[in-house]
């Protein structure tokens, strides 16, 4: 069992807590870290009609990666391929010719809202009834993110064609109760708490209405209880059982169409959200539906997640980023020992490299890894590169991702990079050659 975080501690993440729901004027919040492998923090504030870890919040778009996960379990069967066009899967749709992995990072045009009714507050039926057309294809293909909503509802058709069952029950029997989620469900089980909106200038609530979304219910349909949802930030940092593959995960977090080296920003993986808070690389996924707010967090560095959920619609201050940062700040990770291990290259191919006359580094780093690297102070590309059986090196990030790193004696081949000992070498293949009169 994880170690309780400290009394201080504690206190502080309450206190943060309690800020947070009195000022949002929440109606009941609760909320929990989580750290190796579990809760290690939980607390609630407000009216919470049950015991905190068990009462039942609708989760909103965090249904969106419980429907991803299962997506990826198909691509990892080999049923399906991240690039195939949907009318492979799902024919019959505008949105036939965009891909898989577009529909999963949101980059496939797709309308944000299926059309119709508000599906968060009306009653949904079949794809059929959507009876989608062009006009709900908004972008083109790989143009741009746009969030849609309607895009995981037609990830949520392609997962029961597959299975040839509904939705609810692929992702309760392959994702949900494998997790040990027993109490996460398509509607409300008591005890839940009834959805509800603050009035935006009086202290009286509404009750919000509750419904089965039909085809959109792989959007946001998911109701769970703080327990389960804190096993599913131990999901993310890692313990991923035999729900996924542990390399699936990491490559649902790579976000796509954004340039990850950037000092801030917010993107999107498959199914994932990541972006950069306060200089670390969160993943997770918020959620929000009408009289809900929910949202899971986790720092994989730091080994450390934060789930929250509430029942309102809005004016709620999100809570996980400072439950991170106090849990950060008060009890920091102490990481691994450093220990000596042996180099997966020969000493002399490491150290510095010059592109053209630019000074780069490479290095090895954990995990048996290459990093290349601009000298520090100077601009330039950096990546990491991973083995392969025929001497080879793969590049994992940077903009060196998925290039092929060759280490010869006397330069390194990247694609058309040619890196060498010294400042354009005249002896070594330079693109273009070097001119006879040297330097002067």
């Amino acid at each position: 069992m994880p170690e309780p975080v400290l009394p201080s501690t504690a206190r502080t993440l309450l206190a943060r807590t309690a800020r947070v729901q009195r000022d949002g004027r929440v109606p009941g919040l609760v909320a929990g870290v989580v750290r190796d492998g579990g809760l290690v923090w939980s607390a609630g504030r407000g009216e919470v009609p049950g015991p905190v870890l068990d009462v039942q919040y609708r989760l909103g778009s965090i249904s969106k990666t419980v429907t991803a996960v299962a997506v990826m379990r198909l691509r990892d069967e080999g049923r399906l391929g991240l690039d195939d066009p949907l009318d492979r899967h799902v024919p019959g749709t505008p949105l036939g010719d965009r891909t898989v992995g577009q529909l999963l990072s949101h980059l496939a045009g797709a309308s944000a809202e299926s059309p119709g009714g508000w599906w968060e507050r009306v009653p949904g039926g079949s794809l059929a009834d959507l009876r989608l057309r062009e006009e709900h294809v908004v972008l083109g293909a790989a143009r741009r993110f746009h969030y849609s909503n309607l895009g995981f509802g037609l990830l949520g058709e392609l997962v029961a064609r597959h299975r040839e069952r509904s939705w609810a029950e692929v992702v309760r029997d392959e994702v949900l109760r494998p997790l040990g989620m027993a109490r996460t469900t398509t509607r409300p089980e008591q005890p839940a708490a009834e959805g509800t909106a603050v009035h935006p200038w009086a202290d009286v609530v509404l009750p919000e209405p509750e419904h089965d979304a039909g085809v959109m219910a792989a959007a946001g349909q998911l109701w769970a209880p703080l327990a389960d949802l804190a096993r599913f930030a131990a999901f993310l940092l890692g313990d991923t059982g035999d729900v996924l593959r542990a390399s699936t995960l990491e490559e649902m977090a790579v976000p796509a169409g954004v340039d990850s080296s950037a000092p801030g920003w917010s993107a999107y993986g498959l199914g994932l959200q990541v972006m950069r808070v306060d200089g670390r690389v969160l993943t997770g996924h918020g959620g929000s539906m009408p009289g809900f707010l929910a949202g899971v967090f986790v720092d994989r560095e730091e080994g450390a997640g934060a789930v929250t959920l509430a029942n309102t619609t809005s004016g709620m201050e999100q809570l996980w980023p400072g439950l991170l940062a106090d849990l950060r700040t008060a009890e920091p990770r102490v990481v691994e020992e450093w220990r000596p291990s042996p180099s997966p290259v020969e000493l002399d191919s490491l150290g510095v490299w010059y592109w053209g006359p630019a000074p780069y580094v490479l290095r090895v780093v954990a995990g048996g890894l290459l990093q290349l690297d601009p000298l520090p102070g100077r601009a330039g590309r950096a990546s990491r590169f991973v083995a392969r059986a025929d001497g080879t090196w793969l590049g994992l990030d940077g903009y060196h991702a998925g290039e092929t790193l060759r280490i010869a004696p006397d330069h390194l081949d990247l694609g058309t990079f040619v890196f060498t000992r010294t400042p354009y070498d005249p002896e070594a293949p330079v693109p273009g050659g070097v001119d006879e009169r040297g330097w002067h």
